[in-house]
């Protein structure tokens, strides 16, 4: 039933006359008396008496007021309910993260967010590395801790909360381990991963490019259908992988994280459904903002890179 009937009804059964009743909603009289006729229809029968001079509730308008007024009450009361929890940042907030994304960047965004927020608790859960905006669009998670190399109308690209300088991944017995740094133009020489669908091809292009700066195809050869196949083909030597610095299932004996001196830092961040936007989702976002701004520039330059431990590690 459509909430406006009820609410002309209601209006119409304290004012008994429709030029005042449409005065105090704010619409024109027509409307009014559409709305009740099309409720009277719904009701199977008359409403209002209505002569030239008066308006009074027939015997089933009155019985139909006194049953309506309590449940309309408690509808509105309800709907202003949500409408102050939806402006409000309580209750819980699903996180998700992949295992390429969980860094100490996330523990301090979701420990500071429960500091500011103490009526909200953050839950976090895992997502595929290779499929990470499903859960998104399927309302499992308010928010994705992701790389933002986003190229989808349907979600929200949010703050950065960490940037990750750019490493190589090579099998220790390459001959690239041993170089202090390599250039994005040396992955034309090598064979890649194949990310297959539903891997987004925007983050794709971000972490692998598809051609070196001078326009060199990058072979992307191999296919590969989750992280830790990524990581056996890297430390077997059949691949070698562009990356981010802080991956800890990349240091590893058998695996040398060598920079990569000419590609720029991958920023990670939050990311949300547009249509799924919320209190709970814009406070973690404000919280994201202040710890950036607290942080200050020297943030990345503190950045804990692996590549030189994993080499430090490396046998000489």
């Amino acid at each position: 039933m459509d909430t406006a009937e009820i609410e002309v009804f209601l209006v119409l059964a304290e004012e008994l006359h429709f030029g005042r009743t449409a005065e105090r909603l704010r619409i024109p009289q027509p409307r009014v008396s559409r709305l009740l006729a099309a409720l009277e229809r719904r009701a199977g029968g008359t409403l209002f008496e209505r002569t030239s001079r008066r308006v009074r509730l027939t015997p089933l308008g009155q019985q139909l007021a006194s049953q309506l007024r309590p449940a309309y009450a408690q509808l509105i009361a309800v709907l202003d309910d949500a409408r102050a929890r939806a402006t409000e940042a309580v209750g819980v907030i699903r996180i998700g993260f992949s295992p390429t994304s969980s860094t100490g960047a996330l523990t301090r965004l979701v420990e500071a967010f429960e500091a500011r927020n103490p009526g909200c608790r953050a839950v976090l859960g895992a997502v595929s590395n290779l499929d990470p905006y499903t859960a998104l669009r399927h309302g499992e998670l308010d928010v994705l801790v992701n790389w933002l190399a986003v190229d989808e109308p349907d979600l929200t690209v949010g703050p950065v909360i960490d940037e990750r300088d750019r490493v190589l991944a090579v099998a220790s017995g390459d001959p690239l381990a041993a170089r202090p740094s390599v250039s994005a133009e040396d992955l034309a020489d090598r064979e890649v991963a194949l990310m297959t669908p539903p891997f987004p091809p925007a983050l794709y292009d971000a972490i692998i490019p598809p051609r070196t700066p001078s326009g060199r195809p990058i072979r992307r050869t191999q296919p590969v259908h989750g992280i830790h196949e990524l990581v056996a083909l890297v430390a077997r030597g059949q691949i070698v992988h562009p990356t981010a610095s802080g991956i800890p299932m990349l240091v590893r004996d058998d695996i040398v994280l060598v920079p990569i001196e000419d590609m720029p830092p991958l920023p990670l961040g939050l990311i949300w459904c547009t249509a799924h936007d919320n209190a709970r989702v814009q406070a973690l976002a404000a919280t994201a903002r202040s710890l950036r701004r607290q942080a200050g520039p020297k943030e990345h330059a503190r950045t804990e890179n692996p590549a030189s431990r994993a080499r430090a590690a490396a046998p000489e």
